[in-house]
């Protein structure tokens, strides 16, 4: 496999065409790392309105080709009632100084429920006006999304993977392939927990790098694209020389996976129960 079969794809059914590694600037990296994410071929953008340096740089480089970001944002789902779709749809429009967004998901999605009739025909809706390319959620229930994925309701599903959450190899891959939505992955750290070393990990073994994280996500060929949100400029130059590897060896994905189960192990450990959090992998 070349460098380009790792990094580049289309995005399940959607036709749009992406660069597996994705992009957050949750954590504010500065708007020279974003750019550096543009020269070096990322084109996909999760976004929103309060991420300002994402907003102005996208901003900036469409007026020159709309074709040249694949703009993804949404709508949180709130425990006290749906969001107003079109409201927070037509905001973003107006954010990014676009006619249309790319992807546009309802997220936060827990329960069932909270995905209604009328939330499918909204979303279905926007994308029938020609304002939005491809319809989504993002969620952790991946016994929902594989059911979803089964019925081919949405174009795209935005689903915690990594090497210490691994569920949806079972719950979620094995009804991919019928429709062909768009998969993507965040969390590939685990929030930094796999890039630390467990209580009982002995000291002599090594730990993972933010690198190999990414690429046990992106061997996987049922996802996509792999989010990520450097803090600076070096995370990002660390994270994409990583990618130049390819994918992940027979022994370094044992190995990921033998290291994913400690951490999964301990982390429950502590806490009692699964982590559970909805921010993008750093």
């Amino acid at each position: 496999m070349t460098e380009s079969d790792f990094t580049q794809t289309v995005l399940g059914n959607t036709g749009i065409n992406v660069h597996r590694l994705g992009f957050s600037g949750t954590y504010r990296p500065g708007k020279e790392t974003i750019y550096r994410a543009l020269d070096a071929g990322i084109n996909y953008f999760f976004g929103y309105g309060f991420d300002t340096q994402v907003v102005k740089v996208v901003r900036d480089v469409i007026k020159s080709g709309r074709d040249k970001v694949v703009i993804a944002t949404g709508a949180y789902n709130l425990l006290l009632g749906h969001p107003n779709l079109r409201r927070t749809l037509e905001k973003r429009l107006r954010q990014f100084s676009t006619d249309y967004i790319d992807v546009f998901l309802f997220l936060g999605i827990t329960k069932p429920k909270h995905l209604t009739d009328h939330v499918l025909e909204e979303l279905n809706k926007f994308r029938q006006e020609g304002k939005i390319r491809a319809t989504g959620i993002s969620t952790h229930n991946r016994k929902f999304a594989g059911e979803l994925a089964s019925k081919g309701l949405l174009d795209l599903f935005m689903i915690r993977y990594n090497a210490a959450h691994r569920g949806a190899e079972e719950d979620v891959f094995p009804y991919l392939k019928e429709h062909n939505p768009g998969v993507v992955g965040y969390t590939a750290t685990r929030w930094r927990y796999l890039l630390k070393r467990p209580k009982n990990w002995p000291q002599e073994e090594q730990i993972p790098t933010a690198g190999q994280c990414y690429r046990f996500v992106l061997t996987n060929p049922n996802i996509h694209v792999c989010m990520t949100a450097p803090s600076n400029i070096k995370q990002l130059n660390e994270n994409l020389e990583a990618l130049q590897q390819g994918p992940l060896t027979e022994d370094e994905m044992k190995f990921m996976h033998s290291f994913g189960d400690e951490v999964h192990h301990t982390k429950r450990w502590f806490m009692g129960k699964d982590h559970s959090a909805t921010e993008v992998s750093k």
